[in-house]
């Protein structure tokens, strides 16, 4: 386990990289702007700062220059994490001196192992890439919540993206039951339908579509909406095809998290407003 300082000043940027870190058994530490993300510096020593560019008053770069001139922390490897993109954006970071750059928005099922590469010691017994091959979880779990305003199934064979998707809209009030495959789906969403399905499009066995179309045959379950949300390289035609069939949304992965919440509350309203 290693200690990471996330410095970010957009809120649902810093709980996404604080979940994920935390769900591969690092532990998180977090400020909202650079001047506290100095002060927990100072005070914590981490491993490793992960640092977004763009922050009011102090930035990025204004970070790392104090970093570097404090003889206590200048050896700390310090990442940006910017949606800057440009190659000349990269160029200028590095030159500047951080030690890497991890791109936004982050893809979920990366994340985690891209930051062990600049961790300078091994960080924990389960590494990111056991914990991704670690033996399936229980089929279905449901994650409860304090005040539920719907209830939505996720299909995903990947149980980070299953991961951060209940715990993204579980801050919304949304309940989530998390399933693993097509055919554990349709026996939950029989035994109890949801208000909402979101699921992914390629996975073993039995894909989204067969899974889509199996629910709007059945006069029971065909009102459910229905939400794809893919990584899948043929995105227009598979996007013209899911909505064809009757899927009210198909979203491309990497996804920022506030966009999914938005997503699912057009068409499932009544939660808590994202700020």
């Amino acid at each position: 386990m290693a200690r990471i300082l996330v410095i970010e000043d957009n809120p649902e940027n810093l709980e996404l990289m604080r979940f994920l870190l935390q769900a591969f058994q690092h532990e998180a530490l977090v400020a909202r702007n650079g001047e506290e993300g100095l002060s927990v510096a100072e005070r914590e020593r981490p491993d490793l700062i992960l640092c977004d560019i763009h922050m009011p008053t102090l930035d990025g770069y204004g970070v790392l220059a104090r970093l570097r001139r404090d003889a206590l922390l200048r050896e700390i490897p310090c990442v940006a994490v910017t949606a800057l993109a440009m190659l000349g954006d990269q160029s200028k970071i590095l030159d500047a001196g951080f030690d890497g750059y991890i791109s936004k928005p982050i893809d979920p099922e990366k994340f985690v192992a891209e930051v062990d590469t600049y961790l300078k010691r091994p960080t924990a017994e389960v590494s990111s890439t056991q914990m991704l091959t670690s033996p399936p979880q229980p089929q279905a779990q449901a994650v409860p919540l304090a005040a539920t305003v719907a209830t939505v199934l996720v299909v995903d064979d990947s149980s980070t993206n299953r991961d951060l998707i209940a715990h993204t809209l579980g801050a919304f009030g949304y309940a989530t039951t998390l399933v693993n495959n097509v055919q554990d789906a349709l026996a939950s969403v029989r035994r109890a339908p949801p208000d909402l399905i979101v699921s992914d499009l390629h996975m073993p066995e039995r894909d989204g579509m067969s899974f889509l179309q199996e629910i709007k045959a059945d006069a029971r379950l065909c009102q459910i909406p229905f939400i794809f949300l893919s990584s899948s390289v043929w995105g227009e035609r598979d996007t013209a095809k899911a909505l064809r069939m009757g899927a009210l949304r198909f979203l491309q992965r990497p996804i920022e998290p506030m966009d999914l919440v938005r997503a699912v509350q057009a068409i499932v309203p009544g939660s808590k407003k994202p700020p």
